[in-house]
Parts: structure tokens; C-alpha cells; sequence
């Protein structure tokens, strides 16, 4: 029996330490019912009543966890702003480089013509 009440004793002073660092550690904005401080000195003071009205009331909830936010990225691509900013980028990119291959062929379409142009008119003159 006396092993079975120091069993109990330590995990009931385990449940109080782990509720005063939940308290601690969590925002003071996302805690529920009362304040922060309020539920610290309702923990302190009131030992096992107080660390389980800190997990059924006080404790924030899953989704207002910020690590938990932070770890969830961008679920698709689309949503991923580093992404769009590469995706315009290439496009950008490969746009102004479809413009100078127009601008390269069309420059070597007007040399074409002009030396087409040039040997007509020498091929001309010799006959003349």
C-alpha cells in the first residue's frame, strides 16, 4: 500500500510540474477562460484541481499553437509564394528570351534580303 501511495503522489506531482510549464510555455493571448497568471496561481494553489481544470479549460487549443502552424506548409504548390515568385520569374524570363530569338531571326532574315539585294544588283551591273 505504501508503494502504491508514493506511486501516486509522483505522478501527481508529475501532472502539477508538466501543467505549470504548459501554462508557462503557452501565449498568454491563446489561453482560455482566464488569464495566464490566474491560471498559474490556480495550479500553484490548488494542486491536482487546479492542473485539471487547466487541461479541460484553460489550455489553448490545438489550432492556436503557433509551432503547430509554422510546421504546416504550403499544401500545393499554388499556394507556396516562393514558388509563384520563381514560376513569374521563368516566365518573365522566358518570354524576354522568345523576343530575341524573334529579333535575331528577323535580323538575319534582313541580312538575307540585303545580301540577296546586294547580288542582284552586282550580278546586274557586270551584265550591263
Amino acid at each position: 500500500m505504501p508503494r502504491l501511495l508514493l506511486l501516486l503522489v509522483i505522478l501527481g506531482i508529475a501532472v502539477i510540474i508538466y501543467a505549470l510549464f504548459d501554462c508557462i510555455m503557452s501565449r498568454a493571448e491563446s489561453v482560455r477562460s482566464i488569464s495566464k497568471p490566474a491560471w498559474f496561481f490556480t495550479i500553484l494553489l490548488v494542486p491536482l484541481l487546479g492542473a485539471g481544470l487547466w487541461f479541460l479549460f484553460g489550455r489553448p487549443g490545438r489550432d492556436d499553437r503557433p509551432a503547430q502552424r509554422q510546421k504546416r506548409g504550403p499544401t500545393a504548390p499554388d499556394d507556396d509564394p516562393q514558388f509563384l515568385r520563381d514560376l513569374e520569374v521563368r516566365r518573365r524570363q522566358e518570354a524576354r528570351e522568345a523576343e530575341q530569338r524573334k529579333r535575331d531571326a528577323e535580323e538575319r532574315a534582313r541580312e538575307a534580303e540585303k545580301k540577296k539585294n546586294d547580288e542582284g544588283t552586282a550580278s546586274d551591273g557586270k551584265t550591263a
